[in-house]
């Protein structure tokens, strides 16, 4: 299996339980700054800064599928969007 690239989210940007808004281009840097070419079904690791209940980083993680955006209203302005597996949305600390 070939291993994500990983890509900084904001998580706030949800536009349904498990999709969330990802790019307005079609391509995107990943977190070393690579820029990375977007397709309908490529996978992904995001991330986002967070803390902990006692303020220590415990980063947000989540793996996906880039997909075409399809939602109208606020979002409807970027053009992929990431559908986030069953997983879910986890702190980093969870999974270990």
């Amino acid at each position: 299996m070939l291993e994500a690239h990983i890509f900084n989210i904001d998580f706030n940007e949800m536009v349904a339980a498990d999709v969330v808004l990802f790019s307005q281009n079609d391509a995107r840097a990943d977190i070393q700054g690579n820029f990375v070419a977007l397709f309908e079904g490529l996978n992904v690791s995001l991330t986002e800064d967070d803390c902990d209940e006692n303020g220590e980083p415990d980063a947000l993680v989540a793996t996906g599928l880039v997909e075409l955006n399809t939602f109208e209203g606020w979002g409807a302005h970027v053009k992929w969007c990431c559908r986030i597996d069953s997983t879910g949305i986890a702190h980093q600390s969870d999974l270990a």
